[in-house]
């Protein structure tokens, strides 16, 4: 049965080893419990409550489909990254609802079911430069920090300089600088789940400052209804609209491509061709997931890159999914646990993950201008511009630009000038 149902075969794999992988994937990536409430949180409308619920129903819809239909060891849950473009770059920095925001992932995951059905996704993957997939990644690290550091209030608005330091002698301050240097030594030492155990240590030194305050640990689940399918269509013909679900679909595709790749060739389960087994269950759960979590009120559901922690377990079937789906739901009743975790506990979190997407930058070619500039203006107008979409349609729009002016068109496809004169009419015109 559990070979039929999640591709395990007793004779080859350890089901005490799947189980442990399982377990180790959910401590590495169950921060997000905590995180994208906090994030939410900016947003007038959507209960911490309401969004801690979609956020677990997302991860474990998304995480039993890559069970059942892939077979294959990762977890999915609502993506760090797209959710900060949701709330800061679509709602508080473009002036959308988050009605607007929820429609443009509804549209995505389905977009998304249909490329995945058809083979317009490789077209897409190899239409976008090496260099910005790289870069995009980097960015949105870079954004992701700056955001921790912005909610610690480590980083504050000044009226003179934009942005200035904040006064790091206070109690949020300190207690932030402090979780980060304990996430650094626990991330140092490889302690399973380092992220979440930094987290919630500093969670708890924040109590005796009057940061922190836990109102019990365990309750029934919060209801969904506040949020549940809740989409506004007035704007769906808008470039804005087109901008966002590309960007959206553009980020997640990579992102969860990122994952499949790097962390099927770590646990050396690439098939002899180099391709990435069942891959197209694999987007599959993706794109169901990030539908089903539109509905439920949250955003973009994808792969997680920390479940190479379970891998470098053990785990290679669909039953370590399995697991990781099973901890989504207890974790369903300890949402009094996770919504009490403070700002300047999670901003160390946010830091990190910023850190582990910038590393990506490293494999763009520094010293040729015509891939690294683009890659450059990508990363950079993500946090100065405080919006990832900008950072992607400057990158996009210089790196057709510089190529065509040079003589490189031959890098240039169709697709990527469609996208730059799209992206410089929207600047013309908006």
């Amino acid at each position: 049965m559990l070979n039929k149902l999640f591709g395990f075969d007793s004779s080859k794999f350890s089901l005490r080893t799947e189980i442990l992988a399982g377990i180790t994937t959910f401590i590495t990536m169950s921060y997000i419990l905590a995180v994208n409430p906090s994030i939410f949180a900016m947003l007038e409308g959507m209960p911490t409550g309401a969004v801690f619920t979609a956020t677990a129903l997302a991860a474990i819809i998304g995480t039993l489909v890559m069970a059942l239909l892939a077979k294959l060891p990762f977890g999915l849950a609502p993506g760090m990254g797209l959710n900060a473009f949701f709330v800061y770059t679509v709602c508080l920095g473009m002036g959308y609802s988050w009605q607007f925001a929820l429609t443009a992932v509804l549209i995505e995951g389905i977009l998304f079911i249909i490329i995945t059905l058809t083979n317009i996704r490789e077209a897409i993957v190899h239409a976008i430069p090496e260099s910005l997939r790289y870069a995009i990644s980097g960015g949105i690290g870079l954004f992701i920090a700056f955001i921790g550091l912005q909610n610690a209030n480590i980083i504050v608005a000044n009226p003179s300089t934009i942005v200035a330091l904040g006064e790091i002698t206070s109690a949020g301050a300190l207690l932030t600088i402090g979780g980060l240097i304990l996430t650094a030594c626990l991330v140092v030492k490889r302690v399973p789940g380092a992220l979440l155990l930094g987290m919630i240590i500093t969670a708890v030194a924040g109590i005796p400052l009057g940061i922190t305050n836990f109102n019990g640990i365990i309750d029934l689940p919060h209801s969904v209804a506040p949020i549940f399918c809740k989409f506004d269509w007035s704007g769906i013909f808008s470039i804005d609209m087109v901008i966002v679900i590309f960007t959206m679909l553009f980020i997640d595709m990579f992102d969860t491509i990122g994952t499949l790749v790097g962390v099927c060739t770590k646990a050396k389960m690439l098939t002899p061709e180099g391709k990435i087994p069942k891959a197209k269950q694999a987007f599959m759960a993706d794109a169901i997931a990030t539908t089903a979590g539109a509905c439920l009120g949250t955003n973009t559901t994808t792969t997680y890159v920390e479940s190479a922690a379970g891998v470098a377990q053990g785990g290679k079937t669909g039953l370590t999914a399995f697991v990781i789906a099973c901890c989504f739901i207890l974790s369903l009743f300890f949402s009094p646990f996770f919504l009490a975790i403070p700002a300047a506990a999670t901003a160390p979190v946010l830091i990190f993950v910023g850190l582990f997407m910038f590393e990506s930058v490293k494999n763009i070619k520094m010293e040729d201008y015509t891939e690294s500039l683009p890659a450059f203006l990508c990363v950079i107008f993500m946090p100065l511009a405080y919006s990832i979409s900008e950072g992607i349609m400057m990158g996009m729009i210089s790196y057709v630009v510089i190529n065509l002016l040079t003589g490189n068109h031959k890098r240039l496809s169709v697709m990527m000038y469609i996208l730059a004169v799209m992206f410089l009419m929207k600047y013309i015109f908006l």
